[in-house]
């Protein structure tokens, strides 16, 4: 809590040194807006409601893109984890993909799936499927030689050892990878908006830059950061829910 109010004040502070400086050395100029009037322009958009839409546009495709970016991620690297000689033919081409930014798919998903929101899922998977993969691909393969030895004694079998074993040990890395992917996905998702879409929290940032409203620019910058953690904060209560051995606090 102590941290919240320290975070909360230093945040505070930056936005009023930020109005005195304005106020000081900018106060002939309307390139940058004030804190005052960012504030006055977000109070105009939230009584209109026209950002709730937008707001609700990105969050949809994020969720879609992300959540099929956890089952494809998670399936194949627990499948290449598992089976040695599959992960070692397909990893390579893999890691070719992996370095390719979100952002330089965008012309070949419009081509593909025209604009709208089929090309913005496309964007978000492919921005969070391979932290996602790479870092469960990691867990799977760090299992410890004695777990696998313990199972064998036991004689568990492909299905058990895969759900009991494999997998909850994975799991630490499996959210870590959420944590990536979800920052890469909600980047990626504003990007695509801010070309390939005509709704969305990108959408709004471009439009805004074209009729040379900065305070609304500002306004959606803000609201992405926000929503950014807020969807952070979505998979750390996630992780203290489902890996209880691990558990820390997550405020």
């Amino acid at each position: 809590m102590k941290k919240r109010i320290q975070s909360f004040f230093l945040i505070l502070s930056i936005f009023v040194a930020w109005q005195i400086i304005d106020g000081l050395f900018f106060k002939d100029t309307n390139l940058i807006p004030t804190p005052a009037e960012i504030l006055q322009s977000f109070y105009v958009l939230v009584l209109k409601g026209d950002i709730f839409i937008h707001i609700f546009q990105s969050v949809f495709r994020i969720i879609v893109g992300f959540c099929l970016a956890t089952v494809v991620g998670v399936f194949m690297a627990m499948l290449l984890g598992y089976y040695n000689s599959l992960g070692r033919l397909v990893k390579p081409l893999i890691e070719m993909l992996r370095p390719i930014p979100p952002i330089a798919w965008i012309p070949i998903a419009i081509l593909i799936f025209g604009l709208g929101n089929y090309s913005a899922f496309f964007i978000v998977f492919l921005g969070a499927v391979f932290p996602i993969f790479t870092n469960t691909y990691f867990g799977v393969r760090s299992l410890p030689e004695i777990y696998k030895n313990v199972a064998n004694t036991f004689e568990l079998d492909r299905k058990k050892y895969i759900l009991k074993v494999l997998f909850p040990f994975s799991l630490p890395y499996i959210f870590a990878g959420l944590r990536i992917g979800m920052g890469m996905a909600w980047m990626s998702v504003i990007a695509s908006e801010l070309i390939g879409a005509q709704s969305g929290l990108g959408y709004f940032i471009q439009f805004s830059r074209l009729l040379l409203q900065t305070d609304k620019i500002i306004v959606g910058m803000i609201i992405i950061g926000l929503i950014g953690y807020l969807l952070i904060k979505v998979i750390d209560i996630a992780e203290y829910v489902f890996v209880p051995w691990l558990r820390k606090k997550v405020c």
